[in-house]
């Protein structure tokens, strides 16, 4: 069970399959910084730290790779991918070139269910977790593009908004800075209504303040953790 929804959400949501919530669970620890770039783990020792089956967390770090998030290298451990100012600055330019056209694509497909992005809203609410927090922000993002029709194009954001995920908690931007979730509503209801140019508008400005916050932080030093 997810600690940062009400049972009233929880009730609303797909129960998540094993894998894909350990896979949340391991994404949150390194949004939290739990795990990060300085921190030495294996296969092993993470699955005793999320009691999970090795198997289960290998299949996640190759998740977590092709998302560049996670460092596979033959003969050496797993690690944390480390972000400059220069490679998310290219990240985000390359979302924004993505999403703008996504958001405008989702609001020509009006007959598609919202339930499951309001749920989601209410989650991004009700969270206070900050890893947590994090990943629904762009969660929100990777559904709101599979609702627009364009398999590869939204294929190519979900390569992105992980690395922007890593990045707002690489660069220690501040939960109270990055509440979004009121953002995100205002965006639905937008793209419900088909205002595409509303819709493009409240998304550019978005993208604005993400790019503004992480690019005047600049990463931080890691602090050295031990897993295994």
């Amino acid at each position: 069970m997810n600690s940062f929804a009400s049972p009233q959400t929880l009730t609303a949501l797909p129960f998540p399959r094993p894998v894909d919530d350990l896979y949340s669970r391991v994404f949150d620890a390194i949004l939290e910084q739990r795990l990060d770039t300085a921190s030495r783990f294996t296969e092993e020792s993470l699955a005793q730290m999320f009691n999970a089956r090795r198997s289960d967390i290998r299949g996640v770090l190759t998740r977590l790779s092709h998302q560049q998030v996670i460092v596979l290298r033959a003969n050496h451990r797993p690690r944390v991918a480390a972000l400059d100012s220069e490679q998310t600055r290219q990240m985000l330019h390359a979302r924004r070139l993505a999403e703008i056209t996504l958001v405008r694509l989702a609001c020509q497909s009006r007959l598609q269910d919202l339930k499951p992005l309001r749920n989601l809203i209410e989650s991004e609410r009700q969270c206070t977790a900050r890893g947590a927090a994090i990943r629904l922000s762009g969660e929100f993002h990777l559904r709101l593009a599979q609702m627009a029709g364009n398999a590869p194009l939204a294929h190519f954001l979900g390569s992105l908004v992980p690395l922007t995920s890593l990045a707002i908690a690489q660069f220690e931007v501040g939960l109270e800075d990055y509440c979004v979730w009121h953002k995100h509503q205002a965006i639905l209801e937008a793209v419900e209504r088909g205002e595409a140019v509303k819709a493009e508008n409240l998304l550019g400005q978005h993208l604005d303040h993400l790019e503004a916050m992480l690019l005047n932080a600049g990463p931080t030093l890691s602090q050295n953790c031990v897993v295994g």
